[in-house]
């Protein structure tokens, strides 16, 4: 471990993490989203993505526990929870009962980030904090212990199919010198497609949230290829 001039102690040595590919099931075909599950995570998938909308955090609504309690029963791989709610805690509970292994709050959600990610933990599940493009990485330095997971949002967030951010680039290169040599998976949620996950990857991040990239690319109702054509552009 190496010390900074503040006396604090920093880890700038990034660790290597495997390569997890989360399709985001808000591009799925909603009148046979079980169906859509299933069939992600046979073609390939490591993480199920759950974008939760409320309409007032972000300008859309999306699902709830009801919904993520039912889809539980179609596979057992990880339910990756991205909570785009506020406020966020009083529904803690209730997404980790209907099923999520990992919840995920906005550091811009509420005012006690810290007791989130505590309370996300105490229930038994992993603790993720995203960054809109405009929040600066060192928002979460102070609570980077208690993380399992940081999401920069390299769009903003409310709606699927937007163009990367090129400027995020230095905020995923900034979240991977934060989390060193941690246990720590760095994500990356919006506009990623085979023409930006070499970017994303060299900068750092190992957990791809795509969305149209996959659902939309179907052949012949399986996603293998679009699955593989993320995997193939990893640097």
């Amino acid at each position: 471990m190496q010390h900074r001039p503040d006396g604090r102690n920093s880890r700038n040595t990034a660790v290597k993490r495997p390569l997890r590919i989360a399709p985001s099931i808000l591009s799925a075909d909603f009148s046979r989203l079980g169906e859509e599950v299933k069939a992600v995570v046979d073609d390939g998938a490591d993480w199920v993505h759950l974008d939760v909308m409320d309409g007032h955090f972000v300008p859309n609504i999306t699902f709830g526990p009801p919904i993520i309690s039912k889809l539980r029963r179609h596979t057992d791989a990880v339910f990756d929870c991205h909570l785009m709610i506020a406020p966020a805690d009083p529904f803690l509970e209730d997404f980790a009962k209907a099923g999520c292994d990992r919840i995920t709050v906005h550091e811009e959600a509420g005012p006690h980030l810290h007791r989130s990610l505590q309370t996300i933990r105490n229930l038994g599940k992993k603790s993720g904090v995203a960054l809109n493009p405009a929040t600066p990485v060192s928002m979460i330095e102070h609570v980077i212990d208690d993380v399992d997971l940081i999401l920069i949002m390299t769009v903003n967030p409310g709606f699927g199919g937007q163009a990367f951010i090129p400027a995020t680039l230095e905020k995923i290169r900034q979240a991977n010198a934060l989390i060193g040599d941690r246990p720590i998976e760095l994500q990356v949620d919006g506009g990623i497609a085979p023409d930006t996950v070499g970017a994303v990857t060299e900068a750092g991040a190992n957990v791809l949230v795509a969305g149209s990239a996959i659902f939309g690319k179907a052949e012949g109702g399986r996603y293998s290829a679009a699955i593989e054509a993320l995997r193939a552009a990893e640097k």
